[in-house]
C-alpha cells in the first residue's frame, strides 16, 4: 500500500531539518524495526502457550520434580497427553505437528516485522503495520508532547528499547517498538529537536552500515548483555540528575503512607477475627499480604535509578530498576503542578511533586501515567530545584507564592484569598489555608492541613476558568474556583471561597490568562 501523499511528504529535505537529525533512521525514508522485534512483541502470545501445556502437564511436573506434594502414590503418574501420544505411537505426528505450528509462527513474526514500518520526516511521525489488515498512524511534530523511551527486563538483556511519542489528542500516541537502545536514543534526540522548532546549522553525520538481520540482532544482544553489567552509556546521554533520592528515604517514604496505615488496619482486623474464631477471615491474609509487599516492591522499585534534570530538549526524567522508563517533557507542556505533603511526611520535611500533561492514550486505557509523579519525594531544595525546571517562567517576585505563602503559609500578610470565618465549618481544619491567588504567570490554588496542597496552574496553559455554586454555596454565599486543564492527578480547584472575592478572582484570572497566552512561546521552546 502507497501513501498517495508519499510525494509531497518525502523529508527532512530542507537543509534545515537535515541539520537536526543524527541517526540515518530519521533521515525521512521508509524503515523497519529491530530485526528481534517479534520475538519481544510474540512473547505474549508463546507464554499463553506455554502456560496452556503446563496446564495440561501439571500433574507429571509435580510427580517429577516435586512428588512431595502430590497425593499420588510413589511412581504414579496420573493420564495425560503425553501417555496417549507414546501410546498411540503418534510421537512422528505430534512432533512434525509441533515443527509445523513454530514454522507457522515463525512466518508469521516475520511477514509483520516486515510489513511494520515507520518514516521520520519534517512533519510528522508515520507508523505502518499489519499484513492482511493494514493501518497507518501518524503523529504531527507540531503536536508532540513528549516522546517516552521505556526498557523492559527482557529487552534491556537484548539491548532494545521502545519509543512512544506522545500526541496532543485522545489515543494519539505512536509507538516504535522496538529499536536498539543506541538508536532509540538518538532518534527520540531526532524527533524532540524536529519537533523544538529550532533551526541549527548544518552539519554531516555520517551513516554507519546497518550490515545484515544476523548481525543487528547480534550485535543488539552483545550491546544490551554488556549494558546490564557496564551500565546505560548513550551517546545522547542525559545530564546529571538535580535530585538524588537516598534508599533510606525512599523506603521511608514508603513506610509513612496511607498504604501502610491500612495494612496496620488489616492486620488489627485479622487478630480479632482469629481471637473469634472467624475463619474465613483469615483466607485473606495471603493475598492481602502478597498484594501490599508487591506494592512496596513495585513502588521502591520505581523510585530507584531516579533522575531529573534539564536539558536542551526539555525536562528529563528517568526512573525504574527492572523496567527503565525514560521521557523528555519538553518546556509549555506541563499544564499542571502539584507540590503535597503527606502528614507522617511533614516531620522529616518531605514532599512529592505531581503533573498534568497530554499523555495521547486511548479512552479505554485506564493504566495510571507513570510520569504523574516527577519527583518521588524530596526536601525542600528538592522540590525548589525542580520547581524551577518545571515552571521556569515564574519571576522571582512570584517564588514567595509557593513556598512562604502557598506551601507553608498561611502568614499574617497572606496575600491568598481564603474561606471566610462566616463559613469555617465547611473546613473547620483548613479554612484558612483553603484558598488561591493569581499573578501575571500562574494561579496558585491551596488546600488542606493533614495534607499539605499547593496545585500552580501556568496561565498559558489553562483552557477556561469556572466557577460553581450548589445549593449550600449559595445559601452561604460562597463559590468554588475551577481551572480547567488537561485531566490528571492535580486537582485544579478550590471550594468555599466567599463568593464576591471569587467573582474579583474569576475576572482576573480571565484577563490574566489571555495576556499570557498571546505573549506564550513556551511550544517553540528551542527558539
Amino acid at each position: 500500500m502507497t501513501d498517495p501523499h508519499d510525494a509531497d511528504r518525502r523529508g527532512p529535505d530542507s537543509p534545515a531539518a537535515r541539520a537536526l537529525v543524527r541517526s540515518p533512521l530519521s533521515d525521512g525514508e521508509w524503515q523497519r524495526l529491530h530485526p528481534l522485534t517479534p520475538l519481544l512483541r510474540g512473547g505474549l502470545f508463546l507464554l499463553v502457550i506455554i502456560g496452556v501445556i503446563v496446564a495440561n502437564l501439571r500433574e507429571r511436573l509435580f510427580e517429577l520434580f516435586l512428588p512431595a506434594v502430590t497425593d499420588l502414590p510413589p511412581g504414579v503418574i496420573p493420564p495425560d497427553p503425553v501417555d496417549f501420544i507414546l501410546a498411540n505411537n503418534l510421537i512422528l505426528i505430534a512432533g512434525g505437528g509441533a515443527l509445523a505450528v513454530l514454522i507457522v509462527l515463525l512466518v508469521i513474526f516475520r511477514l509483520s516485522w516486515r510489513f511494520h514500518t515507520f518514516r521520520i520526516s519534517d512533519d510528522d511521525v508515520e507508523v505502518r503495520s499489519g499484513v492482511l489488515f493494514r493501518t497507518h498512524r501518524r503523529a504531527p511534530l507540531d503536536r508532540v508532547q513528549g516522546v517516552n523511551l521505556t526498557r523492559p527486563m527482557v529487552a534491556r538483556l537484548l539491548g532494545l528499547a521502545k519509543l512512544e511519542v506522545v500526541g496532543a489528542g485522545l489515543d494519539s500516541n505512536v509507538k516504535l517498538e522496538y529499536l536498539s537502545a543506541k538508536a532509540a536514543e538518538t532518534v527520540r534526540g531526532d524527533i524532540l529537536r524536529l519537533a523544538s522548532g529550532r533551526r541549527l546549522a548544518e552539519r554531516g553525520v555520517a551513516a554507519a552500515p546497518a550490515g545484515s538481520a544476523v548481525q543487528q540482532a547480534a550485535d543488539a544482544v552483545a550491546a544490551g548483555i554488556q549494558g546490564i553489567v557496564d551500565g546505560e552509556d548513550f551517546s545522547d546521554a542525559e545530564p546529571e540528575s538535580i535530585v538524588r533520592i537516598p534508599f533510606g528515604r525512599l523506603v521511608a517514604s514508603r513506610v509513612l503512607s496511607g498504604s501502610t496505615l491500612m495494612l496496620v488496619a488489616l492486620i488489627v482486623a485479622i487478630i480479632v477475627a482469629a481471637s473469634l474464631s472467624t475463619l474465613w477471615l483469615l483466607f485473606t491474609i495471603v493475598p492481602a499480604f502478597l498484594a501490599f509487599g508487591a506494592y512496596y516492591v513495585r513502588s521502591i522499585a520505581r523510585g530507584l535509578r531516579y533522575s531529573i534534570a534539564p536539558s536542551s530538549d526539555g525536562v528529563r526524567l528517568t526512573f525504574g530498576l527492572f523496567t527503565t522508563i525514560s521521557e523528555v517533557v519538553p518546556p509549555g507542556r506541563v499544564h499542571a503542578i502539584e507540590v503535597h505533603q503527606p502528614l507522617l511526611w511533614r516531620p522529616f520535611g518531605w514532599w512529592s511533586i505531581s503533573v498534568n500533561r497530554l499523555t495521547g492514550r486511548g479512552s479505554t486505557d485506564s493504566s495510571t501515567d507513570p510520569f504523574a509523579a516527577v519527583l518521588p519525594i524530596g526536601t525542600r531544595d528538592d522540590i525548589e530545584r525542580v520547581l524551577r525546571i518545571l515552571a521556569p517562567a515564574l519571576p522571582a517576585e512570584e517564588w514567595s507564592f509557593v513556598f512562604r505563602d502557598g506551601i507553608l503559609g498561611p502568614e499574617d500578610d497572606d496575600p491568598y484569598v481564603v474561606t471566610p470565618r462566616r463559613v469555617r465549618l465547611l473546613r473547620p481544619l483548613s479554612w484558612r489555608r483553603n484558598g488561591a491567588v493569581v499573578t501575571e504567570d500562574a494561579l496558585f490554588l491551596r488546600r488542606g492541613w493533614v495534607r499539605r496542597t499547593l496545585a500552580i496552574v501556568p496561565l498559558a496553559r489553562l483552557q477556561s476558568i469556572g466557577l460553581h455554586q450548589g445549593p449550600l454555596a449559595r445559601a452561604t454565599r460562597t463559590a468554588t474556583l475551577a481551572a480547567h486543564v488537561i485531566a490528571g492527578t492535580v486537582r485544579t480547584s478550590v471550594g468555599a471561597l466567599d463568593r464576591d472575592a471569587a467573582l474579583t478572582l474569576f475576572g482576573e484570572t480571565a484577563r490574566a490568562t489571555v495576556a499570557a497566552a498571546a505573549g506564550d512561546r513556551s511550544h517553540r521552546w528551542a527558539g
